[in-house]
């Protein structure tokens, strides 16, 4: 995948292997684009649903932090 250009083909199950920073980045791209005006309203569609997989994997990667963090802060006594 051209890191310039996000794969607007892809389909939103393509977005699982990504990481966190990887999705976020990505993501940025995307709205830099849909910020500048993309060239057709197809072009546009793509790249809104393919913001909307990694925006959604973002917040699963930020859940999934926030659910280790409070594990560990129950794993610590109390003073």
């Amino acid at each position: 995948m051209d890191k310039t250009s996000p794969d607007t083909g892809s389909t939103p199950a393509d977005v699982s292997a990504l990481s966190y920073e990887q999705a976020r980045d990505e993501l940025v791209q995307v709205v830099s684009e849909l910020e500048q005006g993309a060239s057709t309203l197809e072009r546009s569609l793509a790249l809104w649903e393919r913001g909307e997989a990694l925006a959604r994997r973002c917040e699963e990667w930020l859940m999934g932090a926030r659910e280790r963090l409070e594990a560990a802060r129950r794993q610590v006594p109390a003073e």
